[in-house]
């Protein structure tokens, strides 16, 4: 079935993201935020609310990158397993990572609740599916050591209760975890964005960085629209990093990450496919995330990009749709859309200084969660408070032989492509 043509992100029917104020910023500031998405605007309350003289640059609307094109899924996953990290790092420092997560994914629903933000919040759980017998067994493992070390209360789920959890028959049994929920990303960056102009945090919008120059231990901040002189700068660019931050450029692999959104399915469909109206993943290296739209009408589904021509990557999107739900096969899509991800070197989220600059960045798709958490973060850093973090290093890795555009994404693409072939998981 042919698809709708909307190159729009489906979040900006409800929430489209606007403009800023356009004119020339200050030509002083206590803090320049280089950024205006979630881990910008993160950055942003706490400092406001401090008292400080902060302004935020964004080179587009701010919310227009990731933070309003994401799936909306608050899992504050990290990319490596329990016991992965357990045997690279050793079980304390493994522990302080998972542990940092089950924080900042509570600490974002306590502040949705505090500050009333609407957002479409939706505490719904996450059902993760096994794509083989032997996965499932490895999932029950993992999920074995982490209510062991972080007290995580996953509920295993057999294959003869898939069921119960979705209507399809792809999945081996899976794992639901309740911790985990939904939001409307593109409302929750402009609740964000209005909490931190209350608070007094001033905006731009269409302002790039060209330049950052350490003066002394002040710093000089370069734009089209002039120059700002600032005590502290924090950049939050994340997977839309340009020429114009060339030390972290280096560091950051952009990834596409794309997402469909069916056209509204009848009541009855969508109780059969999505009974629990809950989050979804699976376990697949390319494998899909996918949850019903807020309203409950419809069907957002996303994935990596390793097409380069757009009407191949939707219709590879749309095909596992159809995979995981065989009755959609002549359902069309609504929107097709795509933002950028960001991965350093290790694949763990980031905080650090380089040269006085504080750099918060590195999600690996998982920004709901982590990047506010890491603009909190950072602004503390700024602030001197006894805040940490696991994710602090005093380094961060330089990429060997890589100036900014990934020109080994292919390669790697086609590497985990081939390993969920070898592992039966991919068709």
């Amino acid at each position: 079935m042919m698809s709708a043509r909307n190159d729009m992100p489906y979040w900006w029917e409800a929430a489209e993201p606007a403009e800023a104020a356009t004119g020339a910023p200050p030509a002083r500031a206590d803090i320049v935020i280089v950024g205006g998405g979630y881990t910008g605007m993160g950055a942003a309350i706490p400092l406001a609310r401090a008292g400080r003289e902060v302004v935020v640059l964004e080179r587009d609307r701010p919310g227009d990158g990731a933070s309003s094109r994401n799936g909306g899924i608050t899992s504050g996953n990290i990319r490596h397993s329990f016991s992965s990290l357990i045997e690279k790092y050793g079980l304390e420092q493994a522990k302080a990572f998972y542990a940092e997560g089950v924080v900042a994914r509570q600490e974002l629903y306590d502040f949705i609740e505090a500050e009333k933000l609407d957002c479409d919040f939706q505490p719904t759980g996450r059902f993760s599916g096994a794509m083989r017998p032997e996965i499932l067994e490895t999932m029950k493992r993992e999920m074995a050591l982490l209510h062991e070390h972080i007290g995580i209360e996953p509920a295993i789920v057999e294959r003869q209760d898939v069921h119960d959890e979705i209507g399809s028959d792809l999945y081996h049994g899976g794992v639901r975890r309740a911790d985990i929920g939904g939001i409307h990303p593109a409302k929750l960056h402009r609740e964000l964005r209005r909490v931190a102009e209350a608070a007094g945090a001033g905006i731009y919008s269409g302002i790039g960085v060209t330049d950052i120059r350490r003066i002394g231990s002040a710093f000089e901040v370069t734009t089209p629209k002039g120059r700002i002189q600032a005590a502290h700068v924090i950049v939050a660019t994340n997977g839309y990093t340009d020429k114009g931050l060339p030390w972290l450029r280096r560091r950051l692999v952009p990834v596409i990450s794309e997402m469909i959104a069916t056209e509204p399915l009848s009541p009855n469909l969508m109780q059969s496919l999505m009974p629990k109206r809950q989050m979804h993943g699976e376990t697949r290296q390319l494998g899909y995330y996918y949850r019903p739209s807020p309203d409950g009408k419809s069907i957002l589904l996303g994935g990596r990009r390793y097409a380069s021509d757009a009407d191949a990557a939707r219709e590879r999107l749309r095909q596992g749709l159809i995979e995981i739900f065989p009755e959609l096969n002549d359902v069309k899509l609504s929107h097709h859309w795509f933002g950028f991800v960001a991965f350093p070197m290790d694949q763990l989220p980031k905080l650090t200084v380089h040269d006085g600059v504080v750099y918060a960045t590195g999600f690996c798709g998982s920004g709901v969660v982590w990047a506010r958490w890491m603009g909190m973060k950072a602004a503390a850093l700024v602030l001197e408070k006894e805040e940490t973090s696991a994710f602090y290093s005093d380094t961060l890795r330089r990429i060997p032989f890589y100036n900014g555009k990934p020109w080994f994404l292919p390669v790697m693409m086609n590497w985990y492509k081939l390993k969920d072939r070898l592992t039966g998981t991919m068709k």
